[in-house]
């Protein structure tokens, strides 16, 4: 027997509900673009995670598929880190912003042409063409790939998703900025704008200037965008999905809106600093290294404020989050991001920094950030979308196999790379010859290879989850939703 939701405690605590919760009438949403945007992101997750599964098989087995141009490890593994941002992370984040900003702000989004030119803009002129040329490599300074990390993407590719950066804001800021809705500015709204802003203007900074400024102050400027990639498009678009799916699917308002405020502006003010400290021991003066070593301390409580502002929420809901695939995703997201939050800090601290900078403990810290924190909370994003939408399959089987698959695979692979980051640091302050370390990482490299394997199956088993409908499954077991059977997308409410 299942309960209906209290509408009236979704939102902040002690602030006006969110009506559309209720049931109150929807904007038009745009049920033809997040179908689209969700299929071209999980498209993009295989091939990404098929790339670096390659890099990773070459790492032990270096005449794995050697001898053309696209297979070398540097090309793999740009294609790789590009695919998982930009072919995974921004597709799924699209299809997730065309489902939710209708409800936050109570009116559609800009336009449906613009969205159909954005999607095809985005996936024919960055991920598909960036994939090309990567692979092709052209002896051209404005196709080539660019020695720059996290936009490795060549030049020309990086002018086409600047511009599909500022089409974005055009599509979802206007809704959510104008007259807010009788339920005011949210805070996934907040974080939205705010995330949407800035990657618009830090996205060239990093991709740009370091072309253009030689030396130590190339890299800082590279630093705008190393870690911003990460910590102000990433997080705040996948903390808008997270204080969505919240309240939404537990019928209780976030525990604070003064946390929820606190932590988003702490966000914004500390993380522009954070990237120098990839710099830390570099030509870059140390007054901006120990900056950028406060910054990532700042960061660090600035991630238990929302984390303790998001886990309150789910005070006496913990059967729920065990029974409800979505919010278990998000759930186990949201734990993640302060574990890998807290290491990032500890890890900026220059006594740490010169023991693992350079080893696989970084290695496993960032696949914890991306695969972890981002793409858990991603997938359960999608699967909540995917069972509100018109047209969109859910099927609660395969997505539970697909949740401890992706689980179990991480875990090995993060244990193991720390473990190997560890064993190398140590070997390297030892004075051993670089030979020595190769040889201590080749069983943890076969490791991490061979972890692959359950993280992949996971996403299939996901994509399954999301293609097939489960016809066993009249009513959904969550106490509070009911499984959407209706022929509109209005008939779909959170």
């Amino acid at each position: 027997m299942t309960e209906e939701l209290d509408a009236s405690k979704t939102g902040h605590s002690d602030g006006p509900p969110l009506s559309f919760v209720a049931g109150a009438p929807l904007a038009l949403v745009e049920t033809g673009l997040i179908r689209a945007h969700a299929f071209a992101a999980l498209a993009g997750l295989i091939i990404a995670a098929s790339f670096g599964t390659v890099a990773a098989i070459k790492l032990v087995q270096p005449d794995f598929l050697s001898g053309q141009v696209w297979s070398t490890w540097g090309s793999i593994r740009a294609n790789h880190t590009q695919g998982i941002i930009f072919g995974w992370l921004s597709n799924a984040f699209l299809s997730f912003l065309y489902f939710a900003v209708p409800r936050l702000g109570g009116r559609p989004v800009t336009s449906r042409r613009l969205g159909w030119s954005l999607f095809a803009l985005w996936n024919f002129g960055v991920v598909l063409l960036g994939w090309v040329l990567v692979s092709v490599n052209l002896p051209n300074y404005f196709w080539a790939i660019k020695p720059l990390e996290w936009t490795e993407f060549p030049l020309a590719v990086t002018c086409v998703t600047e511009f599909c950066l500022v089409l974005m804001a055009l599509q979802f800021i206007p809704p959510l900025a104008r007259k807010p809705n009788n339920d005011g500015i949210y805070v996934s709204s907040w974080y939205i704008i705010g995330g949407l802003v800035f990657t618009m203007l830090a996205f060239p900074v990093g991709s740009l200037v370091p072309l253009l400024v030689p030396g130590a102050i190339g890299a800082a400027f590279s630093g705008l965008w190393i870690h911003d990639a990460v910590g102000l498009y990433v997080t705040p678009l996948v903390l808008a999905i997270a204080y969505f799916v919240f309240p939404v699917r537990t019928g209780q308002p976030i525990y604070s809106h003064f946390l929820s405020m606190i932590g988003f502006w702490l966000l914004f003010f500390s993380y522009p600093l954070n990237g120098t400290h990839h710099y830390v021991y570099s030509a870059i003066p140390m007054d901006t290294q120990r900056a950028a070593i406060a910054a990532s301390i700042i960061t660090g409580f600035d991630v238990i404020l929302v984390v303790l502002n998001l886990m309150m929420s789910l005070r006496g809901q913990a059967s729920l989050v065990r029974r409800d695939l979505p919010l278990r995703f998000v759930w186990t997201g949201v734990v993640m991001y302060l574990v890998v939050s807290l290491q990032g800090s500890l890890q900026a601290l220059m006594p740490v920094q010169r023991y693992v900078h350079f080893t696989d403990w970084v290695i496993g810290h960032s696949h914890l950030a991306m695969l972890g924190f981002a793409t858990f909370v991603t997938l359960g994003g999608v699967a909540h979308l995917c069972q509100r939408t018109a047209g969109c399959r859910y099927h609660h089987g395969y997505l539970n196999l697909a949740y401890w698959l992706i689980l179990g695979g991480l875990t090995i692979m993060f244990v193991d790379l720390t473990i190997a980051g560890l064993i190398q640091g140590q070997l390297w302050i030892d004075g051993a010859p670089w030979m020595e370390s190769v040889r201590a990482s080749q069983p943890y490299w076969l490791v991490r290879a061979a972890s692959a394997v359950p993280i992949l199956l996971g996403f299939v088993a996901f994509i399954l989850g999301t293609t097939i409908r489960d016809e066993n499954r009249r009513v959904d077991t969550n106490r509070h939703v009911p499984l959407l059977a209706a022929p509109t997308a209005q008939a779909s409410h959170g």
